[in-house]
């Protein structure tokens, strides 16, 4: 198989730096050639391991053409629109924001924008994996909890608006004629709860506490939580599926049948290149599976919206499947809004706040750690080594203080569901997440262009939900290849934990008032971490696997650390993990060695 240029060529190679043969075509503007290519190099040093990194159309340091790159990260901006989008709507009535379509605009524009830039910092400094970063529900909990205080009661519609400056050290009732104020001020309190408690997911990060809980952590507890991740939100995409199950059906199959049944088919076009037509296949279905598969669905809601075959009663079944519900909002979004720190106010801070905010922040900080084990594993990379975790976790504090200082009323995390969209699509190539990124502070600053994609219907976003949350489970229950299942201790283990990360939470979901200890700050804690599927089940996971007598072979830590070793080699080596432009520095002085968050740290292995 021949480049195109020997531009494109050298390009590709200087990026990759050391790389698998079978991927060096995919970093030029030429288009992959999959039944040539991947074939012959290396197949007998890819027999054992799992063939997800032959599988891949683009792995983790490949540079697809920017065109691509454009199409792929537009694809994941449209897979994590739907849960971004819903932190502010969810919000809206708490803030008292529900009839003001221009501030929810204006949370809408700063949440997209704030995600972008959190995106691009974990890409580049963070772990470095194709992980996109966005709102976190582990956040709406103690934030829910927050506004419950009767002093954050919403007033009365048409009450007089008098605000008590208590907390910006007055006393003394001031009487406000823009009603913006009301919800401002709401904003400012989860403002600066976020910025306190996200100090903490930074020093936990940086100080390396979570590479020396890592060590200790094994196939079972890994399982558990990422299992969790996708079977918690089950609830989530049962309601938007409710909506109107033969669209949800339909998205379903159309994301099947382009991204399994049609993903060897490979779709010819046309191109012009030194100074001539060419006619060249490509794998366009599985690229953009997602994508054709919720577009799809959008047209076919829109089309019976337009002919009005589904029903124009918001009581009746079916209603939820119309396209032009959500038109107000369209028209109602600034066509250019600039979201900059501070743009609601100072942020204010009261301790009941932060320490409930904190369980968020440990509960996200779990839920991240899985998402990096299944990430690497789907973008063909290593397990992410200490500092990689280390440094992950610490610019994942970043982000939520950005979030906090721009007021999203929400903090960062990695997201699911773009994970599991690497498996679908195998593009696992960071450059796309880097796209994504980008394009999400540019759409972020024209807010009718972001307003647009509300209009996608929910039993479209649900059938979206039934494949990529299937696949993050999925992905959890493949850790367990590792593990004896013979053994009785690790059924048990596995069981006990992902049952009890269901049971709980549900439990307490429906049991609100039954934590009272007398300290509300602990029971805003307590609440928070035991409704977070993850987390129980990691929690669980992690101490009876380390309690409970086995040997190494026995719980699959040795096979682990084996395949670790062999898929370092034969995949992309831990340099993968490293920070861009800072080898020579690093090395040139010793201490950095000592840094838990730096590729030269030391460890005790």
């Amino acid at each position: 198989m021949q480049l195109t240029t020997e531009e494109n060529m050298e390009l590709g190679l200087k990026e990759q730096g050391s790389v698998n043969p079978a991927f060096v075509g995919k970093d030029s503007d030429e288009q992959p050639q999959l039944t040539v290519d991947i074939g012959e190099p290396h197949t007998e040093a890819l027999e054992e391991p799992v063939d997800r990194g032959v599988d891949l159309v683009y792995s983790l340091n490949d540079r697809p053409p920017w065109y691509l790159c454009i199409l792929l990260g537009f694809q994941h901006y449209i897979l994590a629109f739907g849960g971004i989008i819903a932190i502010p709507l969810i919000l809206a009535e708490p803030l008292c924001i529900q009839d003001n379509n221009a501030a929810k605009s204006q949370l809408i524009s700063t949440i997209f924008f704030v995600s972008g830039l959190c995106t691009l910092l974990q890409t580049a400094i963070g772990t470095r994996l194709p992980i996109l970063q966005g709102g976190t529900f582990s956040f709406i909990t103690p934030t829910l909890a927050i506004l419950a205080l009767p002093k954050w009661q919403c007033p009365a519609p048409k009450a007089p608006i008098i605000l008590s400056m208590q907390l910006q050290n007055s006393t003394r009732p001031l009487q406000m004629e823009n009603s913006d104020e009301v919800w401002m001020s709401r904003m400012r309190e989860i403002q600066g709860a976020i910025l306190v408690a996200s100090l903490l997911q930074i020093i936990v990060g940086f100080s390396g506490m979570v590479g020396l809980v890592l060590k200790f952590i094994g196939p079972l507890a890994i399982a558990p939580t990422i299992n969790l991740i996708g079977l918690s939100l089950f609830i989530e995409a049962g309601k938007k599926c409710g909506g109107h199950w033969g669209i949800a059906a339909l998205t379903v199959g159309l994301i099947l049948l382009f991204s399994q049944y049609l993903s060897k088919v490979n779709v010819p076009m046309i191109a012009y290149k030194d100074k001539k037509w060419t006619v060249f296949q490509y794998p366009l279905f599985k690229l953009f599976s997602a994508l054709f598969g919720m577009c799809g669905g959008w047209l076919v809601c829109f089309l019976l919206t337009i002919f009005d075959v589904l029903p124009s009663k918001s009581d009746e079944y079916g209603f939820s499947a119309r396209t032009d519900i959500s038109l107000d909002a369209v028209t109602n979004s600034p066509w250019f809004h600039v979201p900059y720190p501070g743009q609601w106010g100072l942020p204010t801070v009261s301790l009941s706040s932060v320490l409930g905010m904190m369980a968020g922040v440990l509960a996200s900080t779990m839920e991240s750690i899985g998402d990096y084990y299944a990430c690497a594993r789907l973008s063909g990379a290593p397990p992410p080594p200490t500092h990689a975790i280390n440094r992950g976790i610490a610019v994942e504090g970043i982000g939520c203080i950005l979030a906090a200082l721009w007021g999203t009323g929400n903090g960062t995390t990695s997201y699911s569901q773009n994970i599991a969209a690497l498996g679908i699509t195998k593009v696992g190539s960071r450059l796309v997440l880097q796209t994504t990124g980008i394009l999400m502070i540019i759409l972020g600053i024209f807010g009718k262009f972001g307003a647009v994609f509300i209009t996608i219907p929910d039993p479209v976003i649900g059938g979206m939900f039934l494949v990529m949350f299937g696949m993050i489970a999925a992905v959890g229950i493949s850790n367990l290849q590792y593990v004896d299942l013979n053994s009785s201790r690790n059924l048990l283990i596995l069981g006990f934990s992902t049952f009890s990360g269901l049971v709980l939470p549900s439990w307490f979901n429906s049991n609100p008032g039954v934590i009272n200890t007398g300290i509300q700050e602990l029971d805003q804690v307590i609440v928070v971490l035991f409704t977070t599927h993850m987390f129980i089940g990691g929690f669980f996971g992690f101490i009876l696997d380390n309690t409970i007598p086995g040997t190494d072979k026995e719980r699959g830590i040795k096979s682990w650390q084996d395949k670790v070793q062999e898929e370092s080699k034969n995949m992309c080596d831990e340099s993968c993990y490293d920070i861009p432009f800072s080898k020579r520095f690093l090395k040139r002085f010793r201490c950095f060695q000592y840094l838990p968050f730096l590729p030269s740290y030391k460890t005790s292995q």
